[in-house]
C-alpha cells in the first residue's frame, strides 16, 4: 500500500436503544488507546486478547500505551486462525484472565482481526457475567463489519457461531496506520463486506467502488466511517436479530458460511467464501427477486476488481458445499430466511428460497 496520510480522527457514534458507543477512525491509534479508553473505561486491569499474528506487530504499544494510562494489561496471545474459535480457547482464556485477577471491574480488548473480535467478545460477555470490551480491529474487514454489532461467538464442529452472545462494545478504535501491514490479498478481503454493504444499502457506494483506486488514509477513514454507519443503521432495527431486519447483513453468508466450513477453514479467507456466496445469492435473486442480470454482471465485475473469487476453484467439489449447507443457523425450523436484491442498494429477506434454489446457484459457481 502506499503511505498513508495525517488525518484527524472520525468518531462515529454507534447508538442503539440500550447502548452507544464511539467508533473512532483515524492514523496513529494504537499509540493512543490508554488516553481513549480512560474517557470511557474506569477498571484498574484489563486483558488484551490477541494472536500469534498481530502479537508481534501491535501487542507492545498497545500494552505500554494502556500502561502509561494507568492501566495494568495482561497480554493473552492464541493461535491465529479461525481454528482458535473455539470453546475450549474461550474456556483457556477466561483461566488466565482470573490468574491474572480480572474481576468484575475489569475489561477485554480485543487486538486483532475478525477472529479475534469474535472471541475476545465473547469472554467478555461471558467472564463475570459480562464485562466491558473494546474492540481494536487489525483488519479492514473487522473494521467495516465484525467489529460493529456486537455480535460475539465462537464456532462448533457443525458451524460457525452456533454459540455466542450479543454484547456491545464499550469502544471501537479502527487506526488505518495498521492497514500498512497487511498482505493484499488479506486487505481486499476487506472489500467482500464493503461491497455487501453497497449492494443491500447504498448504490452510491457501489458506484464509488467502482471508480475506486485510492488507498490513501483519508479515502480509508473515509470508506470505513460510511461502512460504519450503514452497518450500524441496520442493527439499530433489530438489535438481537429476532425481527429478521438485521438479517440483511447475511447478504451472501448462507453460501460463504458453507464455502469456508467445506474448506476447513483454511481454503478460503472469510471476504473470499463471502465473495461466492454473494455471487450465488445473486443467482437466487434473479430467480427470485427480479434481480436484472446486467446488475449481476456488474457486482461480479466489481468483486474481480479486488481480486475477489467469482468461480469455485475446479479442485473443490460441490457436494462439501452442499453438504455444509444444512448447518447454517438461518435455516430455522426448516425454513431458509434467505436474503435476496432486487436491486443494488436493496435487499430484503424472502422465506420463497428453496433448497434447490441454493444448490443450482452452488453449482453454477
Amino acid at each position: 500500500m502506499d503511505p498513508v496520510l495525517a488525518v484527524s480522527v472520525a468518531a462515529v457514534d454507534v447508538l442503539g436503544t440500550t447502548y452507544r458507543y464511539p467508533a473512532l477512525v483515524g492514523a496513529g491509534l494504537i499509540t493512543q488507546v490508554g488516553e481513549r479508553a480512560r474517557k470511557f473505561l474506569h477498571g484498574k486491569t484489563c486483558a488484551i486478547i490477541t494472536d500469534s499474528t498481530v502479537a508481534s506487530l501491535f501487542a507492545d504499544p498497545v500494552e505500554r500505551s494502556l500502561t502509561s494510562a494507568g492501566f495494568k494489561p495482561t497480554v493473552i496471545t492464541i493461535p491465529a486462525g479461525e481454528k482458535s474459535k473455539t470453546l475450549r480457547q474461550a474456556g483457556a482464556i477466561c483461566e488466565q484472565m482470573i490468574a491474572a485477577g480480572l474481576d468484575r471491574q475489569s475489561f477485554v480488548v480485543g487486538l486483532g482481526g475478525g477472529v479475534i473480535g469474535d472471541i475476545s467478545g465473547f469472554v467478555a460477555a461471558i467472564y463475570h457475567r459480562g464485562i466491558s470490551h473494546v474492540q481494536i480491529p487489525t483488519t479492514l474487514l473487522a473494521m467495516v463489519d465484525s467489529s460493529i454489532g456486537g455480535k460475539t461467538g465462537v464456532n462448533t464442529a457443525n458451524g460457525k457461531n452456533l454459540i455466542g452472545a450479543v454484547h456491545q462494545p464499550s469502544l471501537v478504535i479502527d487506526d488505518v496506520d495498521v492497514l500498512k501491514t497487511l498482505p493484499r490479498r488479506e486487505f481486499n478481503q476487506g472489500f467482500a463486506e464493503v461491497i455487501k454493504h453497497a449492494i443491500i444499502a447504498d448504490a452510491k457506494m457501489f458506484g464509488m467502488l467502482q471508480s475506486w483506486e485510492a488507498s490513501e488514509a483519508l479515502a480509508l477513514q473515509q470508506l470505513i466511517c460510511r461502512n460504519i454507519k450503514i452497518k450500524s443503521k441496520i442493527v439499530v432495527k433489530d438489535e438481537r436479530d429476532r425481527t429478521g431486519k438485521r438479517a440483511l447483513l447475511n447478504f451472501g453468508h448462507t453460501v460463504g458460511h458453507a464455502i469456508e466450513r467445506a474448506g476447513d477453514y483454511r481454503k478460503f479467507l472469510h471476504g473470499e467464501a463471502l465473495s461466492l456466496g454473494i455471487v450465488a445469492a445473486c443467482a437466487v435473486s434473479i430467480k427470485r427477486a427480479g434481480l436484472a442480470p446486467r446488475q449481476r454482471d456488474a457486482i461480479v465485475d466489481l468483486l474481480q476488481q479486488f481480486d475477489l473469487p467469482t468461480c469455485r476453484p475446479k479442485n473443490f467439489q460441490r457436494e462439501k458445499i452442499f453438504g455444509a449447507l444444512k448447518f447454517d443457523k438461518k435455516f430455522e425450523g426448516g425454513t431458509i430466511r434467505f436474503v435476496v436484491t432486487p436491486k443494488i442498494g436493496a435487499a430484503h429477506v424472502t422465506n420463497d428460497v428453496t433448497l434447490s434454489d441454493i444448490r443450482e446457484a452452488v453449482a453454477a459457481l
